[in-house]
């Protein structure tokens, strides 16, 4: 393991506290807006830019800037070979015109659609809160990225189009906060549907769904004594460790994941922006706790 304590240590573009409280004391209004904050709000705050913590990547501005396949394909199609456990490649980023609910867009960090090379599509979802109906939500969704595949090879093919062409449909979500009934597995973190018959007659039937319950990995993990067993769980440590050791420890096995913390310090070093991400991050955390709540009442 590294011998370092502070993740200024492997990198070095991290700001010093001097330096980030410098740079808002200079402004009005940088200035106004961090002592708005409540005082653990200001200490997260500075122990995530400065590196006495780690930066925690499913905020939405840092996941979307990492994650971004416009940005760094190769990312988004490493990340899911090793969810679906083969190699694909990202072949291009779908118009996301789905028939989402305006009140669900807040309680998402990712949404995005993405065709790999073999025609086989994919919804990638990040989510800070389960929903009480994971299942059948995410059917609707499956079903309406069914539909417009039908509908795009169906315009492109004309009368050459067959129902043979329609390729698999992935619905991939991550949890932050899995919904309670993942937590009857709680030595399981991912979960994979697909339809089967009852009767063990096997059709082509183009729908899968993937669950990975990021809180019970990071479970899981700490009682293992926070190893990492596969590059799958590299990536998971990644998306939801922020505690400089277990940093240290993905960058000494699987050195690949400097790049990505290197892009997301570079981020930081823009002292105004990442107020802007961190309060952003504030304001919907209190409304994913009122979305909750609201339905946890109606249940």
């Amino acid at each position: 393991m590294p011998v370092a304590n502070n993740l200024r240590d492997c990198f070095p573009m991290i700001q010093s506290r001097e330096e980030i409280l410098k740079r808002i004391n200079e402004e009005d209004h940088l200035k106004k807006t961090y002592y708005s904050w409540k005082e653990e709000e200001r200490k997260e705050f500075l122990d995530m830019c400065t590196g006495a913590r780690g930066v925690k990547m499913l905020y939405d501005g840092f996941f979307k800037e990492v994650m971004n396949p416009e940005y760094a394909p190769g990312r988004l199609g490493n990340f899911l070979s090793e969810v679906l456990g083969a190699a694909v490649r990202v072949k291009n980023v779908l118009p996301n015109d789905t028939t989402r609910l305006t009140d669900e867009s807040s309680l998402l960090v990712l949404d995005i659609v993405v065709e790999f090379e073999d025609g086989r599509i994919a919804n990638v979802e990040v989510q800070k809160i389960g929903y009480l109906f994971p299942g059948e939500r995410s059917a609707c969704y499956s079903a309406d990225l069914l539909l417009r595949q039908y509908k795009r090879l169906r315009d492109e093919r004309k009368k050459q189009f067959s129902y043979r062409d329609i390729r698999t449909v992935y619905t991939i979500i991550l949890f932050e906060h899995s919904p309670e009934e993942f937590w009857s597995y709680p030595e399981i973190y991912r979960h994979c549907f697909g339809q089967t018959s009852d009767t063990g007659l096997r059709l082509k039937i183009p729908q899968k769904f993937i669950y990975i319950a990021l809180d019970i990995f990071k479970k899981k993990q700490h009682n293992e004594g926070d190893r990492i067993h596969d590059r799958l769980e590299a990536w998971l440590t990644f998306f939801c460790r922020d505690e400089p050791e277990m940093i240290f420890r993905l960058l000494e096995e699987y050195p690949e994941f400097r790049a990505l913390y290197e892009d997301v310090y570079e981020l930081c070093r823009n002292v105004e922006g990442l107020m802007e991400i961190f309060s952003k991050e504030l304001l919907e955390m209190a409304q994913r706790i009122a979305e909750l709540e609201r339905k946890l009442a109606e249940r």
